[in-house]
């Protein structure tokens, strides 16, 4: 790999790494809240494969980068403007059919693009999708479950799911958002261009939905591509703030 396309790659890597790491944030937040005990773990186990993808993405990007960071100064000594999450990742769990609203359109998506990135020419990011195409296939069934469950349950898990999915859906566009970053990395088969990834990505939802009884949303102003930009929700500072307290509290503790 060229000197010049090393910036890049860092930058790509700590993309993907701070998507796990938000999201896996988000989804602690349900440890001892979920509806069911088995829940509980089952949110946690999803959690904790999305922090083990992260700590890797973000210390191979630290280590591309060769700034001195790891995964520790990534994750909790930047500010918000320097995270490149998608915004879907962060945001609030709000209610559990949000919360599987989210996960259905988030895994799907993560699923798709990994099994592509099984065949990049960078053999760091090809492990890390090696591994994590098995994971995220079981985050993707378990958000497909309970979608069905409720969409296709009582008149009141039916609206409760319904509203999770317009909730979430005007973040969805930027998923499938590319930029001239990843087209260079693309083009040296090193990342996915996950424009690609989008009918894909509508076969499973769509298969869902129907199943489910639920109605795509459509129509509705589609938020901009901010998160890779570094641009996020205003709850995204509140859920740094909870993640980060501890480290920036106590500089430089060693277990």
């Amino acid at each position: 790999m060229s000197v010049a396309t090393l910036p890049d790659l860092a930058t790509y890597a700590l993309r993907l790494g701070d998507d796990s790491l938000v999201l896996s944030q988000r989804l602690g937040g349900w440890i001892t809240n979920a509806p069911e005990l088995e829940e509980d773990v089952a949110l946690a186990n999803i959690a904790l494969d999305l922090l083990g993808q992260a700590r890797t993405l973000l210390s191979y990007a630290g280590e591309v980068e060769g700034a001195g960071r790891d995964e520790d100064d990534l994750a909790y000594l930047r500010d918000e403007r320097d995270f490149r999450n998608v915004a879907l990742a962060e945001l609030p769990n709000s209610n559990f059919a949000v919360t599987m609203a989210r996960q259905l359109c988030f895994s799907t998506w993560q699923l798709a693009l990994h099994q592509r990135l099984t065949s990049s020419a960078d053999e760091t990011l090809a492990g890390v999708a090696g591994k994590a195409v098995k994971e995220v296939s079981y985050h993707r069934d378990h958000a497909t479950q309970w979608v069905l469950r409720l969409g296709d349950g009582t008149d009141e898990s039916h609206r409760r799911m319904q509203s999770g999915l317009e909730r979430v859906w005007p973040y969805v566009a930027e998923l499938f958002t590319t930029d001239e970053l990843e087209q260079r990395l693309a083009s040296d088969g090193v990342a996915v261009d996950v424009s690609a990834l989008r009918p894909e990505w509508d076969a499973h939802v769509d298969s869902v939905l129907q199943e489910a009884t639920l109605t795509r949303p459509e129509g509705g102003p589609m938020l901009p591509a901010g998160g890779r930009r570094g641009i996020h929700t205003e709850s995204f500072g509140f859920l740094l703030a909870e993640m980060q307290h501890l480290h920036r509290s106590h500089p430089g503790a060693t277990w």
